[in-house]
């Protein structure tokens, strides 16, 4: 009896979309913690006697981290066996949670988000490259839908959850969601995720320790320069220019290292594939946009119109539910329409809602947010599901780890630059518009004087005496003109990004169609 048990055990079928789950419980998880902190940032201040800028370091502790393991992700499931890679990834990131959720500083916070970050930097290409092993190719663009599905709605989730969580309960509950989801992962990895025979025959290789380090070194001081360049002013700064010098040197040697090597960490050899690499300059550029807008709307929201923090997060979720709603559906149509058409259509698509929120104005309601965002939503599953299908299309399944590790990096990259570029433009151009106007509203302008005399009439009619309700009219006029000012700002931007996505359009044909109607069809 006990020769014939192991075969049997073999034959069991393990179902596609139980794999499924359990890879993408654990990317959810580090997707949505990416943005679930932000809002939390002024009450984990006062709670730990910081101030508000010292505590940013919670957020850019964890994406430096997790920067630097993203792109080495491929190398290290080759080198330890990705199961056992992807085990120590949720289960690093749910005891990570846990000792974040305890925290009794603000150091140790961050000490324990750079370990949460550091375990999460390998769950989405892992989780990625299992998926498109796990998947028949005729049933791949179904799993990358499902793929997708989490990592564009999670950053939308993100702030609305944890400003709920933050004023309900305290900031500490943040983390400690993740706990049972990360348990729920780890138990479902183990039993369901099986290694593939070419990962094991790779186990003992070299370890290129030069092209870590040089990794470390530019992919870390290009994320904090990205993240902090803003509040210092960028090249203003010594601080700023100390990291710009390293994180060009770090990547200029990490490049020519990788490409020297026997062993790179990271195999740069995957971008002689015209495809790949159109897909994840493609991508680059899709991280930029999306993650850049997905940061402007809620400053907006909060800076010029009111909002609150949990009702910004509110306001922003039509775009989560476009996504849920329209994702499945372009699974199935991955079956049946050319995935170019449907990425160019995802682009399109996708450039228009942003040209709608660059269309509006101080008076818009709801409902005029509500449009452009469901339809934005709508577009992201004919720009993530297509492209990374179409991208990873000809990748043999043996560099998939590797190849899935960059096209997440590049995202990720774009998401930085694009975050601090728009944030960037906002507050320049801000001062431009202001500069403008106010060149307009003198005491020689007919619409002026009337406007200072209403707003002084009415300051006198609620108490205030002349004097001081002149000086009170003055301030208003001045306060207008200033949101004025930044509205016209976020206009620009929201149409420069809009332009930007169009852009990317001629580069479709660089791009192969895949093999499989269904998705991704890999060469073994």
């Amino acid at each position: 009896m006990a020769t014939t048990a192991a075969p049997v055990r073999q034959q069991v079928a393990i179902s596609p979309w139980i794999v499924a789950i359990a890879v993408m419980l654990g990317t959810f998880l580090e997707v949505l913690d990416t943005t679930v902190v932000n809002v939390s940032l002024p009450h984990i201040a006062g709670s730990l006697s910081a101030t508000v800028d010292q505590a940013t370091w919670v957020l850019t502790s964890y994406l430096v981290a997790n920067a630097i393991v993203l792109p080495m992700t491929g190398w290290l499931a080759n080198h330890f066996g990705r199961k056992r890679l992807l085990l120590a990834s949720v289960g690093g990131f749910t005891i990570a949670s846990f000792l974040c959720g305890i925290a009794p500083n603000l150091p140790m916070l961050i000490l324990f988000r750079v370990i949460q970050g550091a375990c999460g930097g390998g769950l989405q290409p892992l989780s990625q490259a299992i998926l498109m092993e796990t998947f028949p190719p005729q049933d791949r663009g179904k799993a990358m839908a499902f793929w997708a599905l989490g990592i564009v709605v999670a950053p939308m989730l993100g702030p609305v959850l944890g400003g709920w969580i933050t004023d309900s309960y305290s900031w500490r509950w943040v983390f400690y969601i993740n706990l049972p989801i990360g348990i729920a992962a780890t138990i479902m990895t183990m039993m369901f995720v099986v290694d593939p025979d070419y990962i094991k025959r790779r186990e003992g290789a070299s370890i290129d320790y030069w092209g870590m380090g040089f990794l470390a070194i530019g992919i870390g001081t290009l994320q904090i320069l990205l993240d902090k360049g803003q509040e210092e002013d960028w090249f203003s700064s010594d601080f700023i220019r100390t990291l710009m010098f390293l994180a060009v040197a770090g990547l200029v040697l990490f490049v020519v290292r990788e490409l020297m090597t026997d062993h790179p960490v990271v195999d740069l050899r995957v971008f002689r594939n015209r495809t790949y690499t159109t897909g994840v300059f493609i991508m680059t550029v899709l991280g930029f946009v999306l993650y850049g807008s997905v940061v402007l709307l809620p400053i907006w929201l909060q800076a010029l119109m009111g909002y609150s923090s949990l009702d910004a997060g509110m306001a922003m979720l039509p775009r989560g539910l476009g996504s849920f709603l329209f994702m499945p559906v372009v699974g199935i149509l991955m079956g049946k329409v050319e995935a170019r058409k449907l990425l160019g259509i995802g682009i399109v698509v996708a450039a228009s809602s942003l040209y709608m929120l660059g269309s509006l104005n101080l008076n818009a309601g709801y409902w005029d947010i509500f449009m452009p965002q469901l339809i934005q939503g709508l577009s992201m599953g004919l720009l993530f599901v297509p492209l990374t299908t179409i991208t990873n299309d000809s990748i043999p399944k043996s560099e998939m780890g590797n190849a899935t590790s960059i096209f997440n990096l590049m995202r990720n990259i774009g998401a930085s630059f694009g975050i601090a570029t728009v944030t960037t433009i906002v507050a320049r151009h801000t001062q431009v518009h202001s500069n403008i106007l106010v060149a307009h509203v003198t005491q020689f302008d007919v619409s002026t004087r009337q406007a200072i005399a209403a707003a002084t009439a009415n300051f006198i009619a609620k108490g205030a005496d002349p004097v001081t309700a002149s000086r009170m009219a003055y301030a208003a006029i001045f306060g207008l003109v200033q949101r004025n000012a930044a509205m016209m700002s976020f206009i620009d931007v929201f149409r420069l990004l809009g332009v930007l996505f169009i852009l990317t359009l001629p580069l479709l044909f660089f791009m192969k169609p895949p093999k499989h109607k269904g998705g991704a069809g890999m060469a073994h």
